[in-house]
């Protein structure tokens, strides 16, 4: 099985005034192709921040990232932003949709960026998936944050990624609204054969995956599969 994102001591430093903050120290691992894998630790650990450079957001300051096959590092930004337009699909914790387009058209977009054909039929497949086909004309504003987060979960799996990087999905969603997100996501994720990547603080969660790095102060303090294989 092939590897889909490796990671080489990746460091990562901000300034601060004079002072300089290592927020990433030594990080190195690897994701199977078709993985799931979870990146768990406490508020400040450099979950979000890992996820950035992991996606090619964010450059470090040392170390490499090889992300379906390319070193990112040789790649200049519009190089980037053209591999996660084809390979990449993401998930936020605040959603993240467009508030003056439809359900259907937040869907869309990035298959209207990629110039796919038959796009609209593609968005109302997912839809009807997530059980919001009757709310396809509705705005984000008419939608409840459990309905925003399918909809963002229907526009992630609609150029069917190669990886997909969800960070707290469930973040903003109550208890049983977040459950029946991460079952949609599972069962999508699993239809579609992506590589699924959380960046989550919930261990519930992150053991459901196949595998869960831990972070703690910059540093991974224990990566380890569990049992769902």
């Amino acid at each position: 099985m092939s590897k889909i994102l490796k990671i080489s001591e990746l460091e990562k430093t901000y300034s601060s005034g004079s002072k300089k903050i290592t927020v990433l120290q030594n990080i190195s691992f690897e994701i199977e192709k078709g993985d799931t894998f979870s990146i768990v630790g406490p508020s400040g650990s450099g979950k979000t921040t890992l996820l950035g450079l992991c996606a090619g957001l964010d450059a470090p300051g040392s170390g490499s990232v090889e992300l379906c096959g390319q070193n990112l590092n040789d790649l200049n930004e519009d190089e980037r932003a053209q591999l996660r337009n084809k390979e990449v699909g993401f998930i936020f914790q605040n959603f993240q949709l467009l508030p003056t387009l439809t359900a259907i058209e937040n869907v869309i977009v990035p298959l209207e960026l990629q110039g796919a054909k038959h796009a609209k039929k593609i968005g109302m497949d997912l839809l009807e998936k997530v059980g919001l086909s009757d709310r396809y004309d509705h705005y984000p504003s008419q939608l409840s944050g459990g309905e925003q987060q399918r909809v963002a979960l229907a526009r992630a799996f609609s150029t069917t990624p190669s990886i997909l990087f969800a960070d707290e999905p469930t973040g903003n969603l109550d208890e049983e609204t977040g459950e029946k997100v991460i079952q949609l996501l599972f069962e999508l994720n699993k239809e579609a054969g992506t590589t699924l990547v959380i960046i989550t603080h919930d261990l519930e969660l992150a053991n459901r995956t196949q595998q869960i790095l831990r972070l703690k102060g910059g540093k991974i303090i224990a990566n380890e599969r569990t049992t769902n294989v």
